[in-house]
């Protein structure tokens, strides 16, 4: 089959400017409960205790309740359990949370009797995440999307269909997408189309209408989205307390980023449209009698930034048994790198017989790179504490994450504006909610508990599928959490100028994969392929600490 012909088969979106969209900074924003282990045992209900090594991440206020110079380590097993469909997956991963030292610096004077400053390491989060999953009858296949939503689109002329030897996908504007398309249907006035035709013979979106009856077209997909790596955060901190009343601390937070995925996405398509082999590209009807395709779409991505951030929080003690605490984050101002590759395969079958092949990969397999900046949500925080006697402490918290304020710009800081119009067309702010209690048995020994919630971050036409998700570059697919639980429980041992600290964390995360974007046009509501993902991870955490 000629090379001009192939055109049809490898065609797709057109490439922006930038290098991420909205869902990429949002994945790249959040952050979970991790650090010392009873932080992580009571939820990380800090916000108006303070007095651990976590608090430099959520209140800075806490560094001034400190009376004498703490130097910790926090390690921890996660066992990570992801379930997409029918198929989970497993992995075991070891991790430090938190290392960190405080230093008390004692005045003698009443109303100002400390001044402390601090330096910790805090895992903000962990990308690792594996799932595999299948969708058996799709209701459309991704070349419907891709024919709607960038081929029959004005200024999209044949000429960018041409598949030439120097032709390099992501650069010179479109991805290697495997789109099983077509062209000149009646129906869509001499327009591409894509591989699934309707059921009824009515038009439904991209559905084919099918006026001399052909066999209906079935098929399955399949997925796979590895991730891995981390976000971390270098703290320097400094505060104090006014007449043991009011307890300050600024923070200033040095981040780095490091996240890599694999994702993949195939379609198996039974009595598929596609091109016959034997015909010109201008005047070849399409046939889906007996035909067969079976496509992949596969994208390589690295991601790799550096950021700052500043945080203050204030801490208020009315009474010895009440507490109050508030604090804000800026965002964080990332310089960001990616390296991405992307290849894609086809082969198409009819009767058994193998029709033709295809397969393309960006910059002739090498990888490419493209630099910019993104800014996170900025966050407040008000809590509320109880000290009940000598023995208990109950602690609750909430927290603002105002999602809608995130930005991606150049790599001179400049905002793209179209981005900035899907970020408040997608996304709401989320709230949290945290709570937590630690009851002390005897000097030494101190028995703990928490529970967290988080809100999703989407709108409700996301999660309706009722909007057209912008994505760029090479990967449709985007993915968000509907809402993520912690519950907690943890022990903990002082002795002395030693302590150790026992936690329990089990996370509960409900989320969403789409493969592409709904189709929502003039012609109606196309679905698009997505599955539920479901997160169940467990965590055994490890303090060792002293204070002197």
């Amino acid at each position: 089959m000629k090379k001009k012909v192939f055109a049809i088969l490898l065609c797709g979106l057109p490439l922006l400017i930038n290098a991420q969209d909205a869902f990429d900074v949002l994945q790249m924003s959040q952050t979970e409960l991790r650090g010392t282990s009873r932080f992580q045992s009571m939820a990380g209900a800090f916000g108006a205790l303070g007095g651990d090594l976590s608090v430099l991440t959520q209140n800075p206020g806490g560094i001034g309740v400190y009376r004498s110079s703490d130097l910790g380590i926090t390690m921890s097993l996660d066992f990570n359990s992801t379930k997409a469909g029918m198929d989970k997956l497993n992995e075991t991963k070891f991790n430090v949370n938190n290392v960190g030292y405080i230093g008390a610096i004692r005045l003698d004077s009443e109303s100002v009797p400390n001044l402390n400053f601090g330096f910790t390491y805090n895992r903000l989060q962990s990308f690792n995440r594996h799932y595999t999953g299948a969708v058996s009858n799709i209701p459309t296949s991704m070349s419907n999307y891709i024919a709607d939503a960038f081929v029959n689109v004005p200024g999209y002329t044949d000429a960018d269909l041409y598949w030439t030897n120097d032709f390099d996908p992501y650069f010179d504007g479109y991805a290697p997408w495997a789109a099983v398309t077509t062209f000149d249907m009646p129906t869509r006035s001499g327009g591409y189309v894509g591989a699934i035709n309707a059921e009824d013979g009515m038009m439904k979106g991209m559905f084919v209408f099918d006026e001399q009856n052909r066999p209906i077209t079935s098929g399955n997909a399949y997925y796979e989205v590895d991730e891995r790596g981390h976000a971390d955060e270098y703290n320097i901190a400094f505060g104090g307390n006014f007449a043991n009343k009011v307890y300050w601390g600024l923070d200033f937070g040095i981040l780095d980023l490091d996240y890599r995925s694999f994702q993949a996405y195939e379609e198996d398509l039974t009595n598929a449209y596609i091109m016959a082999d034997d015909e010109d590209l201008y005047t070849s009807p399409m046939t889906a009698d007996g035909t067969r395709a079976e496509w992949g779409l596969y994208n390589y991505l690295h991601t790799e930034g550096t950021g700052v951030n500043f945080k203050m929080g204030l801490i208020y003690k009315p009474t010895q048994s009440l507490r109050f605490g508030a604090a804000f984050h800026t965002p964080t101002y990332y310089d960001m790198r990616d390296t991405y590759y992307v290849s894609a395969a086809l082969n198409a079958l009819q009767n058994g017989n193998n029709l033709y092949s295809a397969d393309k990969g960006s910059n002739n397999g090498l990888d490419y790179s493209s630099t910019y900046t993104i800014k996170t949500p900025w966050r407040f925080m008000g809590s509320v504490a109880g000290v009940i006697g000598t023995s208990g402490i109950i602690s609750l918290d909430y927290e603002y994450v105002a999602n809608e304020t995130m930005r991606i710009g150049d790599d001179r800081g400049n905002d793209y504006p179209d981005v900035t119009y899907n970020v408040k067309d997608y996304f709401k702010p989320s709230h949290i909610i945290r709570i937590g209690g630690e009851w002390r048995a005897n000097p030494n020994w101190s028995l703990r508990a928490g529970y967290s919630f988080k809100t999703t971050q989407v709108e409700k036409g996301v999660d309706n599928y009722d909007f057209n998700i912008s994505t760029v570059g090479t990967n449709p697919a985007y993915q968000y959490d509907n809402t993520v639980q912690n519950f907690t429980c943890g022990v903990g041992y002082r002795n002395k100028s030693f302590y150790t600290d026992l936690a329990f964390v089990h996370k509960m995360r409900e989320s969403v994969y789409n493969a592409f974007s709904p189709i929502n046009d003039e012609y109606g509501y196309e679905p698009n392929v997505s599955a539920d993902v479901t997160d169940h991870n467990n965590r055994i955490s490890l303090t060792l600490g002293v204070r002197f």
